[in-house]
């Protein structure tokens, strides 16, 4: 059977892109990779990739998000451990960066959760925008919605989100970076593509697992076995 010839990184046993045991200063031979690894696939895209770097802002960006991957860790006799919680590294590198005004995209689901994360950013001196997901309150027949296909009673009024608004509003106060707060699948599609911003997620909307969607994969194998298909 020929073997597929796209991308699975997924699937594969080696990682040498990882470079275990290797020593600064020496390649790897990207011969002994899989056939289905982008570095041999698509050496010109990956080339032209890091050329990007040679940017001052990309790599200064770069360099400070390393930075920041590495006060993440602390390294023991006995191994890595880490140390920071993602909030304090989004706070971290927002500071690395000279960033000062910050934005939040959030689901009014999570308005508790978005409160806390201001009052820290605040706290360390940043100043936040915050705008939620219903803003303009435009009903989601505008969008063509019909009654039953509402969450709610078909005779209610139910605001459509609205993450191209959240986006436009965040584009217009000139935030440095957005932090996206639980938004809903789709609607964060929306909002990525429309934000011109630089953009980093906190948390994503996961109803069931409290907002927690790995919890999903870890019990793909027995709780939500029916996930990989019938048995």
């Amino acid at each position: 059977m020929e073997e597929k010839r796209y991308p699975m990184c997924d699937k594969c046993g080696k990682l040498l892109c990882v470079a275990f045991g290797l020593r600064v200063g020496e390649e790897i031979n990207v011969e002994d990779a899989p056939p289905f690894c982008p570095m041999k696939l698509h050496p010109s895209i990956i080339e032209n990739a890091v050329g990007e770097y040679d940017n001052e802002d990309v790599r200064e960006l770069a360099r400070l998000s390393s930075l920041q991957e590495a006060e993440c860790y602390e390294l023991k006799p006995d191994g890595l451990r880490p140390t920071k919680p993602r909030v304090e590294e989004i706070v971290g590198f927002a500071q690395k960066m000279g960033y000062r005004r910050l934005g939040i995209a959030m689901c009014l689901g999570l308005k508790d959760e978005a409160r806390a994360m201001s009052t820290i950013l605040e706290a360390k001196g940043f100043e936040v925008v915050c705008v939620g997901c219903k803003l303009g309150a435009v009903p989601k027949e505008r969008i063509g919605l019909k009654p039953e296909e509402k969450i709610m009673s078909e005779e209610l009024y139910e605001p459509m989100c609205n993450p191209i608004a959240q986006a436009e509003v965040l584009n217009a106060e000139g935030v440095d970076l957005v932090i996206l707060m639980g938004m809903c699948v789709g609607h964060d599609t929306l909002f990525i593509k429309y934000c011109q911003a630089p953009m980093t997620v906190l948390s994503t909307k996961d109803r069931v697992t409290g907002h927690n969607p790995l919890a999903a994969l870890y019990t793909s194998n027995s709780y939500y076995g029916h996930l990989r298909g019938p048995k």
